[in-house]
């Protein structure tokens, strides 16, 4: 006779299971950095679930070790570049980006993004060769069986090793810049009167001039983007995608066949606008309650009083400054009462205050949920900034490249950050951006209003992230979701084809009505004539 223990597992076994479906074999072609990190909280969850996960790993990729002990299966793809060449196109980028693109003129600028872009691009394909044209390998992912993919768009090639094994894709990632390419491959309205374009510092609240503003801003930035995107960074791609699948295709349109798209914001964070059925939020999901800090960061943080203290990251990319800009930096924070943790890799600065400690690591997530914790110093990053709104802690924004600008305006319309210059930012700037979000009180409370609003969720966004994931996995894909727009060319899709149609009849129409007008006034006309003339 079983013991009540037993019966005990047997349910708890049984329950999860129903909950989470019979478990499954996820295929992940993840993208580095904080990407990684945002993806890996999925990936834990559905490990834990008892889902077998294996990662394609190039061996370039920077953010994991897979030497380590790990609860999933890495497939380490060997490419013709080492980790240390990425570290470096990073590095390289991110100073042109930082401290030489202001200085260029508009062509230098296009030309170097152009020539790093090119770089990228060129390692990407190395990666894609290394899995899409390696028969052995893509034979044992054939008889692994996945039941799904999960990719990011930011990386090309996940969508098409899906492709070639026949599996179910979801994409996770957080919206890009411009709304590129969930406009373009998503299908994603963006009506120009109350969604605001990228870059553009408005919010979904617009008067007449400012909704002018935001329609050409639209049809500018769109246009460029469009442009862009079509004729440089796809154009490779979709020859590529066609000689992989042996059939023409575009990279769009191998995109516009994710089952689902999960989005890594959550209306704390956007402004209300149309969304597809395969949208679905999870801003926030890597977020979790504070652990308590190490004994010596909780001395040092105890020691604050009052004050408290400010959390300070560029994030994992932004390690160093030039010794200009980070003495400027460290002379502001000597000037503030509050003590600061500074996650910093580079010199000690000069002007480094007795109230700061640069950390190489910092717990920031723990910091962050610390009652002592004032305010928070950020490049804008999505991870940084859904960690502050799950606390609740006001921002002060230093935003550098891609989507950070965008992220940042978010936060900044939704009065709970002020925003900074990198590249003209002064030492009472900082000072003065810290006393505003730490003494005004209407920053603090607009954090713990959103902060309240994130956390007052039917569900978790990590539980459903899972449960998205889990649903494709069960039903074998997500078609009922997937708008017909993916059917539709671009003129069907604006209507232009009914549009012109509509057009020439109503012209023939009132050709038709002229002739006829013509015909009866010189019928007339003879009538009249023959009459005068009898």
């Amino acid at each position: 006779m079983m013991s009540g223990k037993c019966i005990a597992a047997l349910f708890l076994v049984l329950g999860s299971g129903l909950g989470s479906g019979s478990c499954g074999k996820v295929l992940v072609w993840p993208a580095d950095n904080s990407h990684w990190l945002n993806v890996k909280s999925i990936l834990e969850e559905l490990a834990d679930r008892g889902h077998e996960v294996t990662v394609l790993l190039s061996s370039s990729f920077l953010g994991i070790d897979a030497t380590r002990p790990s609860p999933f299966n890495f497939e380490v793809i060997p490419v013709p570049f080492t980790k240390e060449d990425m570290a470096s196109l990073m590095e390289d980028f991110l100073h042109m980006w930082l401290y030489e693109l202001p200085n260029f003129s508009y062509w230098e600028t296009t030309s170097r993004m152009c020539n790093f872009l090119s770089q990228l691009l060129s390692m990407n394909k190395a990666t894609c060769d290394s899995v899409v044209w390696n028969e052995e390998l893509m034979e044992m992912l054939r008889e692994a069986a996945f039941d799904i993919l999960l990719a990011d768009p930011l990386l090309p090639g996940g969508e098409l090793v899906a492709e070639k094994l026949g599996v179910p894709f979801v994409y996770t990632f957080r919206i890009s810049m411009g709304n590129t390419v969930e406009r373009l491959c998503g299908g994603l309205p963006a009506p120009p009167s109350y969604v605001p374009a990228s870059m553009g510092s408005l919010t979904d609240r617009m008067s007449f001039m400012e909704r002018m503003k935001n329609i050409l801003q639209n049809l500018l930035f769109y246009a460029l983007q469009d442009v862009l995107f079509h004729q440089f960074l796809w154009k490779e791609w979709n020859q590529y995608y066609s000689d992989v699948l042996g059939r023409p295709t575009t990279l769009c349109e191998t995109m516009g066949k994710a089952e689902m798209w999960l989005i890594r914001t959550y209306w704390d964070f956007e402004f209300p606008r149309p969304f597809l059925p395969n949208f679905e939020f999870v801003g926030g999901l890597h977020c979790k309650p504070a652990k308590p800090l190490p004994e010596e960061m909780e001395e040092f943080v105890q020691s604050s009083g009052e004050h408290g203290i400010v959390v300070f990251s560029l994030g994992s990319m932004i390690y160093n400054l030039t010794e200009e800009k980070s003495n400027m930096v460290a002379l502001a924070l000597s000037q503030i009462p509050q003590k600061v943790l500074w996650r910093y890799k580079g010199k000690k600065p000069e002007t480094l205050g007795p109230n700061t400690r640069i950390y190489d690591w910092i717990p920031q997530n723990d910091l962050l949920g610390h009652p002592k914790t004032k305010a928070f110093i950020t490049h804008g990053g999505t991870n940084g900034i859904y960690e502050a709104i799950y606390h609740g802690i006001p921002m002060v924004g230093i935003p550098i490249f891609a989507d950070q600008p965008d992220n940042i305006a978010h936060m900044k319309a939704k009065g709970m950050a002020v925003e900074l210059d990198f590249n003209t930012m002064q030492t009472q700037d900082l000072i003065d951006a810290l006393d505003m979000v730490i003494n005004n009180s209407s920053y603090k409370e607009n954090a713990v209003r959103l902060s309240e609003i994130h956390h007052d969720q039917p569900i978790k966004p990590l539980d459903r992230a899972v449960f998205w994931i889990e649903f494709v996995m069960r039903h074998k894909g997500a078609k009922h979701l997937r708008p017909a727009a993916h059917e539709l060319t671009w003129y069907q899709y604006h209507c232009l084809d009914v549009l012109a149609f509509l057009l020439i009849c109503a012209a023939a129409a009132v050709f038709i009505a002229v002739r006829c007008c013509l015909f009866c006034c010189k019928k007339c006309g003879r009538i009249v004539k023959k009459k005068k003339t009898e």
